[in-house]
């Protein structure tokens, strides 16, 4: 039995990794674009961390140095709760480097050398950036879930606990 191909072009779904959920299909569709530009935002976070890591010189090399490597660890960390929270109501996530730079806000540094304070600065920035976008994407999930929650309430036969 032979499965449809997806087309490579869309965003959507494919029907074999359609995971149930109770939230419209536009709000899928917003919230998975949010933290799929977070998530290719935390991909390009991680990988300028990392090159800071390897470029750091200077009088502080090893505090800088080891900072930055425990930074980049848990920024990736977070590349996996944002994907899975994408999938668990249903949408698609990122699939290719192609996709994360298209999506990315994130400014890349391609500089040959990079002083140290001015990485500290950048990333720092960055960082604040991210911070903005991941509370701007909570809103819209509690805006959501919330829009449900409240359709639900008022879809609800009087007297009955059952939809």
């Amino acid at each position: 039995m032979s499965k449809a191909k997806p087309d490579p072009k869309s965003d959507k779904i494919s029907p074999d990794l359609d995971t149930p959920t109770d939230l419209p299909n536009e709000a899928v569709e917003k919230v998975s674009a949010a933290l799929n530009t977070l998530l290719a935002d935390a991909f390009a976070l991680y990988l300028k961390t990392k090159n800071f890591h390897w470029h750091v010189s200077g009088r502080h090399f090893h505090d800088y140095h080891l900072m930055l490597d425990e930074q980049s660890d848990a920024i990736f960390a977070t590349t996996d709760q944002l994907a899975e929270r994408v999938r668990k109501i249903g949408g698609a996530t990122l699939k290719s480097i192609s996709q994360v730079s298209k999506l990315q806000t994130i400014k890349d540094n391609n500089e040959d050398y990079v002083p140290p304070r001015e990485m500290l600065r950048e990333l720092m920035e960055d960082n604040k950036h991210i911070a903005t976008a991941m509370r701007k994407a909570r809103n819209l999930v509690d805006e959501t879930e919330r829009r449900t929650w409240f359709l639900f309430e008022a879809s609800r036969q009087e007297g009955s606990n059952a939809a």
